[in-house]
């Protein structure tokens, strides 16, 4: 994931709306959003690489998505793989903190990463460079590759038109969302950060929405949790063409559970 838009507790109607956008290369495997076979609690696309996923829900409402860090001089090799940290979450029982507390610890085996956990009560942000755990108060936020909120051109553009968007509807639907995804409008080279990949490739990563001949946005996704904690799931799928995509979409009442802090 490379970019995870919130609005948390904010809207009268939704306790938690999330867009995002998952970038990749275009000739990576990956299986669409599911209820996994092997786990049919959780929900979740799945990279057919590495086997971990980057953004997933289960049916008790534990939530996980994560963005790589940018720091390409700090790049392991043979790190494990981080989407091995989502799908770790969604299948245990760990609250956020604890499960935050203990990956502390081993959070420098992998390379650069920002996680959002949640489990239905509250919302932390944990970045494995900045090694900060935080739980997150009531508002919009934004997170790319690099700490959260930090105002890269497209975090910007992107939470100011989320406040917008709340602002002028009253529920928020879907492709309003997915059309604030698909935002392919690029920075002025002035406004740019400097994440050492070079002028070139930090204009093609600057959109909300990337596209390039062999590495761009492969998937938007849209997630609400109501206030009568239903949840709507949408996933769209672009390959190289990304006027060519498909959707998925699911809806499930979040079942009880007994949570802890």
């Amino acid at each position: 994931m490379c970019l995870i838009l919130l609005a948390h507790k904010i809207h009268p109607s939704y306790r938690l709306i999330l867009a995002a956008n998952r970038d990749e290369f275009y000739d990576r495997p990956t299986a669409p959003a599911a209820f996994r076979e092997d786990a049919p609690d959780v929900l979740a696309g799945r990279d057919q690489r590495a086997g971990g996923t980057w953004l997933g829900i289960t049916r008790t409402g534990r939530l996980a998505a994560i963005t790589n860090y940018r720091d390409p001089a700090s790049i392991k090799d043979h790190a494990p793989s981080r989407g091995e940290l989502v799908s770790n979450f969604l299948l245990g029982t760990d609250p956020p903190k604890i499960y935050l507390r203990r990956l502390d610890g081993k959070a420098d085996e992998y390379n650069g990463f920002n996680l959002i956990l949640g489990d239905g009560q509250a919302l932390y942000w944990y970045s494995g460079r900045a090694g900060e755990i935080r739980a997150l108060e009531p508002g919009i936020y934004g997170l790319s590759n690099h700490l959260l909120d930090t105002p890269w051109p497209k975090v910007a553009r992107g939470k100011e038109a989320l406040r917008r968007l709340l602002a002028e509807q009253g529920s928020v639907s879907p492709e309003a969302l997915f059309a604030l995804l698909s935002d392919r409008s690029r920075p002025d080279d002035a406004d740019l950060p400097d994440t050492g990949v070079g002028l070139e490739l930090e204009r093609l990563l600057s959109p909300l929405f990337i596209t390039s001949p062999d590495y761009g946005t492969r998937s938007s996704t849209i997630l609400t949790i109501d206030e009568r904690e239903r949840v709507h799931f949408s996933e769209r799928t672009f390959n190289a063409k990304p006027e060519h995509a498909t959707t998925v979409s699911f809806e499930f009442q979040i079942a009880s559970q007994e949570l802890g802090s």
